[in-house]
């Protein structure tokens, strides 16, 4: 059995499912490519993927050291490459970290780890990767 299925429903619209779940998600063009700028665009989900992985093996790395990165939140910007072909040139990770007495060890570690994760390894080495952590304290 396949991971997520993917159905065109007409009209540059995909509807995405993860099949263990059921979980759904909408995906149509960036503007620029003629859809409406109404969901996630392919590349969106790309940049997303990176700054859910790097959150998820932050998460887990803190759960296992006793820290708290409860409502650690993290703002994705991406921007194309120009040229041909079509494809992610930048992608900007900016994590806001939560007001708690983090460790100038642990807040190395932390930012260290999110480099880790296995979706930003897995993109092409051309594809720029700005990890940016915001500490409170």
């Amino acid at each position: 059995m396949s991971n997520v299925s993917v159905k065109y429903s007409g009209n540059l619209c995909m509807e995405c499912v993860h099949n263990a779940s059921g979980a759904k998600l909408a995906v149509t063009p960036s503007p620029e490519h003629g859809g409406k700028g109404d969901s996630f665009s392919p590349t969106d989900l790309c940049a997303t993927s990176v700054a859910c992985c790097a959150s998820g093996v932050v998460g887990v790395y803190a759960a296992s050291h006793g820290l708290n990165v409860d409502g650690m939140e993290v703002e994705v910007s991406k921007s194309m490459a120009s040229g041909l072909p079509q494809r992610l040139g930048k992608i900007e990770l900016v994590f806001k970290m939560p007001d708690r007495p983090f460790s100038d060890k642990d807040k190395l570690v932390i930012e260290r780890v999110a480099q880790t994760c296995a979706v930003h390894h897995s993109l092409h080495p051309d594809v720029e990767q700005v990890f940016r952590f915001e500490w409170q304290r």
